[in-house]
């Protein structure tokens, strides 16, 4: 099995090449960015399309739209950028004995020394607190959401000490923001939120199962567990059954989203969104190779597009 080189100058293994992180940030904050994921932005995608998905089929819903609704859109940018950044910051905390352990990511700021354990207690407090700001001018609603999804975040670390999926608290967590977005534009949950949420949620199963076949080595050693291990080489029939339901919940979050007041146009345009975003996945699932790690990891950053692609139909049914 292919593993990750070892990256110069602090650099982290699995980070994009000549990322600006590495290249342009002043080397005083480069460990506290590294620790953010900064340097891989494809977290950072992963936390905000669902905001997304969840703005744009309110809208949908309701047919109402205004420029509180492009503030949202923005906040949840900035926000899912804070978050992400806080959330690896606490993942790192807590997993800093078993990353010192794992080839990928013993680089890491913390394992490899290159920030203390007090200062990336700092760093994720301060980076919370400027998401708090940015969450205090949604509605209360998206406030209250905002604040209950601190309890997956906070758990997700320690899942993979205690249960087989811990990328279902992972996706509890990432997916979080089509509620609060949902949210922030209505004032309140209605069904076709909850659908999409789930919708992620299937999603996170498949993307994240494929990023942790790159460590399932390391992880049968140090007693990790993960999809990855529990699927093993029948990985690619549970991925077939992950993308099946990411696109059926996310057609009847359309359905329910559309049916009160948009047309049969918008309707079409906006289930066109799930239906392309399956075959991006049965794309990577053509693709798999759970032994070529350069291979896993390439499959994981185009789920940025996977979860783009309905994003640009809900899009162009809010036009019709």
């Amino acid at each position: 099995m292919q593993k990750p080189q070892p990256a110069p100058d602090g650099a982290v293994a699995d980070a994009v090449t000549g990322n600006w992180v590495d290249t342009l940030a002043p080397a005083w904050s480069r460990p506290y960015l590294r620790l953010s994921r900064a340097d891989r932005p494809i977290g950072t995608w992963l936390l905000l399309l669902p905001c997304w998905w969840g703005l744009a089929l309110a809208m949908l819903h309701d047919q109402r739209a205004s420029l509180y609704d492009l503030w949202i859109a923005v906040g949840c940018a900035i926000g899912a950028w804070l978050m992400r950044g806080a959330g690896c910051t606490w993942n790192d905390i807590t997993d800093r004995d078993f990353d010192g352990a794992v080839e990928r990511t013993r680089s890491r700021p913390i394992p490899a020394g290159q920030v203390t354990v007090r200062g990336a207690v700092i760093w994720m407090c301060a980076q919370s607190l400027l998401a708090f700001c940015i969450l205090l001018t949604f509605d209360m609603a998206a406030i209250a959401l905002g604040v209950l999804a601190l309890l997956p975040v906070a758990i997700y670390p320690f899942a993979k000490r205690f249960t087989w999926w811990p990328q279902v608290f992972l996706g509890l967590a990432f997916n979080w923001g089509a509620l609060l977005a949902w949210a922030a534009h209505s004032g309140g949950l209605h069904a076709p939120a909850v659908l999409l949420y789930l919708a992620g949620i299937a999603w996170t199963l498949f993307y994240d199962t494929i990023y942790a076949h790159q460590d399932t080595e390391d992880d049968a050693l140090i007693g990790i567990k993960s999809t990855a291990r529990l699927f093993g080489d029948k990985t690619s029939a549970w991925l077939r059954r992950f993308l099946m339901v990411t696109v059926g919940l996310m057609g009847l979050a359309v359905i329910g989203a559309a049916l009160p007041d948009a047309s049969v146009l918008a309707m079409v345009l906006a289930l066109a969104g799930p239906w392309a975003m399956g075959w991006h996945m049965a794309w990577q699932l053509r693709g798999l190779d759970i032994d070529d790690n350069a291979k896993l990891l390439r499959l994981f950053r185009a789920n940025r597009d996977t979860g783009a692609i309905p994003l640009l139909f809900f899009g162009a049914a809010l036009l019709v």
